[in-house]
């Protein structure tokens, strides 16, 4: 399954994004990953939560990025929730142009029984429609 979670910069998505990750933390019978494009929120995010900074993979496309959540998901099977905060930053990619990995991710999702919530910056009412049906 995959939620999204979007705004304009500013409008307190990765605040609910981290309020959501700490919540699904503390109930979990899973590991709950928050991947990140840096360490900036890294103590804000509950001690159970797996805190990856991306920026430390040196993931600079979309394959990169889905080939990481691949090895992720491939090394460990306990993985329930995957939290992606700075989405497009990290698949390097606008709204419009992430259909293939969103449609990744959703595969993905649905093969191993892993929910994907994604933070992106953008206006909710302007995405693809292929997004807006995730908006939570």
């Amino acid at each position: 399954m995959i939620q999204v979670i979007a705004g304009k910069k500013g409008s307190g998505k990765t605040k609910r994004l981290i309020d959501l990750t700490n919540t699904t933390a503390r109930d979990a019978e899973h590991d709950v990953i928050f991947l990140d494009d840096n360490n900036r929120y890294m103590f804000d995010v509950d001690h159970k939560v797996r805190f990856i900074n991306a920026e430390d993979y040196h993931i600079h496309n979309a394959d990169m990025f889905i080939g990481f959540l691949c090895g992720m998901l491939s090394s460990n099977f306990d993985i329930g929730t995957v939290f992606i905060d700075a989405f497009l930053d990290l698949c390097h990619e606008k709204p419009e142009d992430t259909e293939n990995v969103v449609k990744t991710l959703d595969e993905l999702g649905a093969k191993h029984e892993v929910n994907f919530v994604l933070s992106l910056s953008a206006d909710p009412e302007e995405l693809p429609e292929y997004l807006k049906k995730y908006l939570i």
